[in-house]
């Protein structure tokens, strides 16, 4: 406990306000020891700078048709046990809490009636905060921690809500994956395409594309009528031939293409067996004897923090994984550099353990594949000479993108596709 509690004050040190959430449902045993860390921090912190907030369910039950507060306060109780006492309620649900519902669960929970805040289910995740303003939520905060008066700009945000629930435009995206059982594999990407969209006042349309559908039926008549295709990261090698078959017709058909780690060292490979006729060229993941690998595990590479990591095929797979952020210089005059609006260093984060084969530079970019991003002689980046928009990278752009700040790899390939969308 005293470990989780450090943690926590390390990572609040330097700001004004450190938000904690504690998943899980009150009383499972995973969550004890955080639950204490937190009693503990509120101890030692005082009430002015520490505040409890407890997010729980009113459900409504269509038999009785009526709210129950009967699980949030049995959840109250749990807490209350184990020594912690919320200072405001949030409560979800699917019906608006009428005035006495609100005061019964501010008496028999103990809290203000103003610390009661109702949550509805909204057509988009970004109405929460507004719906939050609506019920007023940031003066019984203020009045806990003694912040005084609150009041946030939410002009630009509300704009982008609107954006997001009543776009103007449409695009359709076809995001080529082999997850798709489990489509919140992607939940950060697919978060970011509509981040895009919100920019640009667009509806970013996914059609949810099995790749193995794609190596039975081929790729014409599911992605004829697409305005970009997307190969999103992944491990193994199922599903990678269809991956790269949709890579091949994005490149072909000029259609705005981004690839995202995997899909950007499937690019490489695609354009390595189908243009420069390389027939064993493949990564060291799928095969590690191949003749011709344009994707191989390195020795050695320097970690974020500046330490020379080592890794080999033996290694344990999560222990060797370039993971967090490293700076990429730009190529003067390329794509990824225009996207970035001309900056000649970006830096992104990173999640992969294979690298792009940089013996295959020269042969790649006499083609017309071009090595647009490095970090310290690795590629992070590359793009097709001649194609309207085609851009693979190894970083994971989606990781950094916000509402009011998309990332601007994503931002720039949604963009390209609304302008495929509107051209014909």
């Amino acid at each position: 406990m005293d470990e989780i509690a450090n943690r926590i004050k390390e990572a609040g040190r330097g700001q004004d306000i450190l938000i904690v959430e504690i998943g899980g449902t009150v009383g499972d045993i995973e969550g004890l020891p955080f639950l204490e860390a937190i009693r503990s921090l509120k101890s030692e912190l005082g009430k002015r700078r520490a505040m409890n907030i407890h997010l729980t369910l009113v459900p409504f039950i269509k038999a009785a048709g009526e709210l129950k507060t009967k699980p949030t306060q049995h959840s109250v109780q749990e807490l209350r046990r184990i020594g912690i006492t919320p200072d405001m309620l949030i409560c979800r649900s699917e019906y608006p809490l009428p005035k006495e519902l609100k005061n019964k669960l501010a008496f028999s929970c103990g809290v203000e009636r103003n610390s009661v805040i109702e949550c509805l289910d909204a057509t988009t995740i970004y109405q929460v905060p507004l719906s939050f303003l609506k019920e007023n939520i940031l003066a019984p905060i203020s009045e806990a921690l003694d912040l005084g008066d609150l009041t946030p700009h939410m002009d630009e945000w509300d704009l982008l809500v609107k954006r997001v629930i009543a776009p103007r435009d449409e695009l359709m995206i076809a995001f080529v994956g082999k997850y798709l059982d489990l489509k919140e594999s992607y939940k950060s990407l697919t978060e970011s395409l509509i981040h895009a969209g919100a920019h640009l006042n667009a509806k970013v349309k996914i059609r949810w594309v099995d790749s193995e559908v794609i190596e039975e039926k081929g790729c014409e008549d599911i992605l004829s009528d697409v305005d970009g295709i997307l190969v999103a990261g992944g491990f193994g090698e199922r599903g990678v031939v269809g991956k790269m078959e949709a890579i091949r017709y994005a490149r072909e058909h000029n259609i705005p293409y981004l690839g995202i780690c995997l899909g950007m060292q499937l690019a490489m490979i695609e354009f390595a067996r189908n243009v420069l006729h390389l027939e064993d060229a493949n990564s060291a993941e799928f095969n590690a004897t191949c003749k011709n690998p344009i994707i191989y595990l390195i020795d050695s590479f320097m970690d974020a923090s500046g330490q020379k990591q080592l890794r080999t095929f033996q290694s344990p797979l999560g222990g060797t994984m370039r993971l967090g952020g490293y700076e990429c210089e730009t190529k003067p005059e390329s794509l990824l550099r225009s996207v970035y609006d001309g900056a000649k260093v970006i830096r992104e984060r990173h999640r992969h353990r294979y690298e792009a084969n940089p013996a295959y530079r020269e042969a790649f970019e006499n083609a017309g594949l071009i090595v647009s991003g490095e970090s310290h002689g690795l590629i992070e980046a590359v793009e097709l000479k001649g194609h309207p928009w085609f851009l693979g990278v190894q970083f994971h752009p989606e990781f950094t993108s916000r509402l009011t700040n998309p990332n601007k790899t994503i931002l720039g390939f949604a963009k390209a596709a609304l302008t495929q969308r509107q051209n014909g």
